[in-house]
C-alpha cells in the first residue's frame, strides 16, 4: 500500500460508494489497498491527497537587479513595493524582503499637498514679495482660522505597539465627529487669541465682522496704545468673508485701511506664518492619536496647547518672513513650503 501516491478519480468514486454503504475508513483502505492514513486524511479534509509542495520564495536578488530596483523606485514615486519589483521583472520575492531592500534606498512618504499655482498666481506672489520686501514684519498681525475636529487626522493615529498587544480601538465618525472653528493672530512674539467661533455660525461677511468686533477689537485691540494702532498692519487671506466689499468697508471704518490692510496674493498659505502655529497646536492636541468626545473638550485642548506656545516660538515664525519673501522671488513665485 503506497502512502505518497495521490488517490485516483476511480478510487475517490469507490470511496464515496463505500462510505454510503457504511464502510469504515480502515475497511475502505483494505478494499482499495491504500494506506489507512491517506484514506483518513482525504475524508477529514474533503480534498485529494496531500497539497503539493510549494517552491520557497526567493529571498535574495543580484546586484544587477538591485540597480534596476533603485532606478525604478526613482522613476515611480509613491508606488508599492510589488509594483516596483514587477516593473523590473523580478518575481518570487516576498513582501518583507522587498520592503527591507527598499528601506536601504527609499522612504515611505506621503504626497505633498500644495495649492495649484498658475502663471498669474506666481506673478502676483512675486509682486507681493517685492512690495513688502522692506516691511517691518514685527508690526504685522498675521491672522487666520483653523478648524479642529473631534477625531483629528486619520494618518496621525499611528505609533509603536508592543508585541502581543492589540492596537487600541479608534472611533470613526462622520465629518470627524464635528468640530470647532478657531480664529487667532500672531504679531512679533505675541499670540492674539485663540477665539472660538460660535457653534453653528457660518462665517459670511456680516458674521465675520461681528466676530472680530466681539473678540479681536473688544478683547485685544482696544487695549493697545494709539502709537501701536497707528503702526500695526492687519493681514488676512482672501477668503470670501475677508475680502468682500462689506468686510473691507467695515475694517476701514475701524481705521484698518489702505497701507494698514495688507494685500494678499492668491493661493498662498505657505506665506502665512500662522499656518505653522496651527501645525504646532494640532500636533499637541492630537498626539498619540488622541480623540475627543465633545466640542468643549477639544476647544479646551486648543486653548491649553496655545498657552504652551512661548513667545520665542512665535517670534521665530514672524521673523521668518524676510526669508519667505526672498524664497518666493528666488523661485519666481513658486511654492516655498512651510
Amino acid at each position: 500500500m503506497g502512502q505518497k501516491k495521490d488517490l485516483t478519480g476511480s478510487e475517490r468514486s469507490k470511496m464515496v460508494r463505500y462510505l454510503a454503504e457504511g464502510c469504515s475508513s480502515l475497511k475502505i483502505a483494505k478494499l482499495l489497498k491504500r494506506d489507512h492514513r491517506t484514506i483518513k486524511r482525504f475524508i477529514q479534509n474533503s480534498q485529494q491527497g496531500r497539497k503539493k509542495r510549494m517552491d520557497k520564495p526567493r529571498c535574495k536578488i543580484t546586484a544587477h537587479e538591485l540597480r534596476k530596483v533603485k532606478l525604478a523606485a526613482a522613476k515611480m514615486p509613491l508606488a508599492t513595493s510589488l509594483a516596483i519589483f514587477q516593473s523590473c521583472n523580478i518575481t518570487g520575492v516576498p513582501k518583507s524582503t522587498r520592503c527591507a531592500i527598499l528601506r536601504d534606498m527609499a522612504k515611505v512618504r506621503k504626497a505633498e499637498r500644495r495649492p495649484p499655482l498658475n502663471k498669474t498666481h506666481k506673478l502676483k506672489r512675486q509682486d507681493w514679495a517685492k512690495k513688502y520686501l522692506k516691511t517691518d514684519f514685527s508690526k504685522v498681525l498675521w491672522t487666520d482660522e483653523m478648524r479642529v475636529s473631534l477625531d483629528g487626522p486619520d494618518g496621525w493615529a499611528r505609533g509603536w505597539i508592543g508585541k502581543g498587544q492589540r492596537a487600541p480601538v479608534r472611533l470613526r465618525r462622520q465629518q470627524g465627529g464635528g468640530g470647532v472653528l478657531v480664529w487667532a493672530g500672531i504679531i512679533k512674539d505675541e499670540l492674539v487669541g485663540p477665539f472660538r467661533v460660535e457653534d453653528g455660525v457660518k462665517l459670511n461677511s456680516q458674521s465675520y465682522c461681528q466676530f472680530l468686533e466681539d473678540t479681536f477689537f473688544k478683547q485685544w485691540y482696544r487695549k493697545k496704545s494709539a502709537s501701536f494702532k497707528k503702526n500695526m498692519i492687519f493681514m488676512q487671506d482672501n477668503a470670501p468673508s475677508h475680502a468682500s466689499k462689506y468686510s473691507t468697508a467695515w475694517l476701514a471704518r475701524k481705521g484698518i485701511k489702505e497701507e494698514k490692510l495688507m494685500t494678499w496674493p492668491p493661493c498662498s498659505p505657505d506665506l502665512n506664518p500662522i499656518e505653522n502655529l496651527w501645525s504646532i497646536i494640532k500636533c499637541e492636541i492630537y498626539k498619540e492619536g488622541k480623540q475627543y468626545t465633545s466640542l468643549n473638550s477639544v476647544w479646551e485642548a486648543v486653548v491649553a496647547a496655545a498657552r504652551n506656545v512661548d513667545g520665542e516660538q512665535i517670534k521665530t515664525l514672524t521673523e521668518s518672513m524676510d526669508g519667505r519673501l526672498l524664497s518666493v522671488l528666488a523661485k519666481k513665485g513658486g511654492y516655498i513650503g512651510r
